[in-house]
Order: structure tokens, then C-alpha cells, then sequence
């Protein structure tokens, strides 16, 4: 005989037997035991406590079905939320899943009496999107969390920041290979073909005198002939081409106006720098090397070394980073902003924005410090000016 107690071999037979899943039609689930023949299953269902249950069941047996019911749904959802996510499953899968847990709640006990009844009413009730295929029926979680709807929100606004960025800089460039063009229209390329001779014995003779090539027929000598004072003609023809005395006074008195333009170009000129950053101004992040956390985010200039390089807070995150200029932007603000001019004639100048020439890629300011307050300046480009903190 062997010793009975906890550690006994019977004992531990039958915790062993009693770990897995057992036969559904043995679980009550009023109270929730797996008894594991039939023999135990009666015995159970002749005893003080399970007639209790009853008892207790059969004040309200819709409340109580109710109660399983929204226990069962919640536990289902949690599952495909946490498990798949918004992928589409076949809701096999899931319920395969979901019953391995010992302490399920069982479905006969809720008031689905199949799993394609429950999935048509997940889908009625808008939990998940449910679609039948002849594999069986698919559902798809619809995630209605605000934190991830706000997620997805930040992420198609930034999709569209970047198409905006990318549609702006193809304007730029059309913009500048017009501008280099002249207005014209881009001329066709030459088209090049091959030199092709019908008889290998047939030479190519050059007349430079007539300006034009000729073939001879029949084997012969290359001829070069120089027209006569080749010098004297070249010469001719530059005196032909020369101005009248009027073209030319017409000449004096455009370069004079011309003059007063070049020299208001060359001022302009002298005045610019190569470095534009100044503490105070709104500035964005272009650089990829520091990640998506900082990439496209907007920050305010706190303090600037060595003229190209600035101690930058983020206004989202509130971090601090050390970046050269190659790595920031400015920021154009909404039309009546306050903005700061940081490069040309009117370096450190604060202005009113007052409208943007978006084809142009320049603003029209109107001053709002120093001597020329008040004036109105047109044509200072995006790089120039930045919106103020």
C-alpha cells in the first residue's frame, strides 16, 4: 500500500491529469470546475454547493448570462487587440488561442450559441471588420484608442509636410532652370549620325574657301583650297557687324541706368554672409542623422557659437541639441507674424510678415525697428528671414 498525502503517486497522477484541457461537456461553469469522467461530473452535480449555484442562478438567469457574456467578449477582444493587433485573422485562430487558457469562459454558457453567430455580432456591433471567405470567416480589429488615433493623425499630417517640403523645393528648381534659361524654351538636342561612305574607295574632299564638303567620285587626292585673303575677309566682316554712332549712344545711356542697378546688386552683395543663425528665431530640423524624434521638429535658438553652430531647444520635447547650420531651415511663418531678417541689407532687422510669393520663393516684409521702420521691402527670399520666438 502505498502512502497516501500530497506527494503520494495517486496524488500527483492526478494533478497531472488534471492540467491540461479537459472534456467540455464535464465543466460546470456556474462553478466553474472540470470534473474529469462522467462519473464526477454527476457526482458534482448531486452536491450541496452546485445546487446552491442553482439556487442563486435561477433568481436572474439573464444576469448571470449577461455577466458571461460581456466577460467572454471582453477577454475575446483583449486577445486580438494584444495578439494581432489590426491584422486580418480567421477567427479560428483566435479561439483556438483564446481557449487554451484553462479559466476561459466557456461559450455555451453566453448567449452566442456558435462562433460565426458571436463573429456576424462583433462585426454588427462595429468592434471588428468581418468578412466571409470560403476559407471561413476573417475578422480585423478597429482600434479606436485616442492615443493611437492621435498617432496615426501625427503621422499623416508629417506625410503631408514632407510632400509639402518635397513640391516646394521641385519649384525651386523649375524656378531656377527657368531663371537660367531666359525665358526660353529648351532647345532639341543635335541628333548625331554616322559617318557612312558607299565605297571604301571614295575620299572626302574639304573646300574651305566655299565653306562647304564634297565628295569626288572616283579615287583622288584630298584638295584644300584657301580662298584668296581669307585674313582680309574676317576682317571685312568684323567691321560690318560694327555699331552706328547713334546704337552706340543708345548703349551709353542704358548702361547708365544699368550702372545705378549694378551698383545697388553689388551692395547688396557686400553685405551678405554665409552665416545666418541668431538667437531668438524659430528654426526646423533637416537633418536625418539624429533620427525621426528630432527630424522635421521645430526648435528655438537659445545661444550661438562660433557663428555657425547653435545650442537649439525643441519645442515638443524640450531637449537640447547642438547643431550646425547645414542641419536647420528657417521657418516661414502665417502672413502679420513677426519675423527677423538675418542676412542682406537689413541683417538683424525685426519685420511684419506681410504676404509670400510662393512662386518666387520670396516675402514682402514691412520693417518694424530701427531708422527705416515702416518701410516696405519686397523680394527677400525664405533663407533670409525666420519666425520670432
Amino acid at each position: 500500500m502505498g502512502k497516501e498525502g500530497f506527494l503520494s503517486p495517486k496524488a500527483i497522477g492526478n494533478r497531472i491529469k488534471a492540467k491540461g484541457l479537459q472534456k467540455l461537456r464535464w465543466y460546470c461553469q456556474m462553478c466553474q470546475k472540470q470534473c474529469r469522467d462522467e462519473n464526477g461530473f454527476k457526482c458534482h452535480c448531486m452536491s450541496e454547493s452546485h445546487q446552491r449555484q442553482l439556487l442563486l442562478a435561477s433568481e436572474d438567469p439573464n444576469k448571470i448570462m449577461d455577466n458571461f457574456s460581456q466577460e467572454f467578449k471582453n477577454d475575446f477582444i483583449e486577445l486580438i487587440r494584444r495578439r494581432f493587433g489590426t491584422k486580418r485573422v480567421q477567427n479560428n485562430i483566435v479561439y483556438n488561442e483564446y481557449i487554451n487558457d484553462r479559466e476561459h469562459v466557456h461559450m455555451n454558457s453566453t448567449q452566442w450559441e456558435t462562433l460565426t453567430e458571436f463573429t456576424k455580432w462583433l462585426g454588427k456591433e462595429g468592434f471588428c471588420k468581418v468578412d466571409e471567405t470560403p476559407k471561413g470567416w476573417y475578422i480585423q480589429y478597429i482600434d479606436r484608442d485616442p492615443e493611437t488615433i492621435r498617432r496615426q493623425e501625427e503621422l499623416e499630417k508629417k506625410k503631408k509636410q514632407d510632400l509639402d517640403d518635397q513640391e516646394r523645393s521641385a519649384k525651386f528648381i523649375e524656378e531656377q532652370v527657368r531663371r537660367g534659361q531666359g525665358g526660353r524654351e529648351p532647345e532639341e538636342a543635335p541628333v548625331f549620325t554616322e559617318l557612312k561612305r558607299e565605297s571604301e574607295e571614295e575620299k572626302i574632299t574639304f573646300n574651305l574657301a566655299k565653306g562647304s564638303c564634297s565628295s569626288a567620285d572616283g579615287p583622288s587626292k584630298v584638295s584644300v583650297a584657301l580662298g584668296p585673303s581669307a585674313l582680309k575677309a574676317a576682317g571685312s566682316g568684323k567691321r560690318k557687324d560694327a555699331p552706328s554712332t547713334s546704337e552706340a549712344k543708345e548703349k551709353k545711356k542704358k548702361s547708365a541706368l544699368d550702372e545705378i542697378m549694378e551698383m545697388e546688386e553689388q551692395k547688396k552683395r557686400s553685405v551678405r554672409a554665409d552665416h545666418w543663425l541668431h538667437p531668438g528665431i524659430v528654426i526646423k530640423v533637416v537633418t536625418k542623422r539624429l533620427g525621426e524624434k528630432y527630424h522635421k521638429k521645430k526648435g528655438v535658438v537659445k545661444e550661438v557659437q562660433d557663428k555657425y553652430t547653435a545650442v537649439v531647444k525643441m519645442i515638443d520635447s524640450g531637449d537640447k541639441l547642438k547643431l550646425d547650420q547645414s542641419h536647420l531651415e528657417t521657418v516661414i511663418p502665417a502672413p502679420g507674424k513677426r519675423v527677423l531678417v538675418l542676412n542682406g541689407v537689413y541683417r538683424d532687422t525685426e519685420a511684419l510678415l506681410d504676404s509670400i510669393d510662393e512662386r518666387k520663393f520670396s516675402a514682402t516684409l514691412t520693417l518694424d525697428s530701427g531708422r527705416m521702420k515702416g518701410r516696405r521691402v519686397d523680394g527677400i527670399a525664405y533663407e533670409d528671414f525666420s519666425k520670432m520666438a
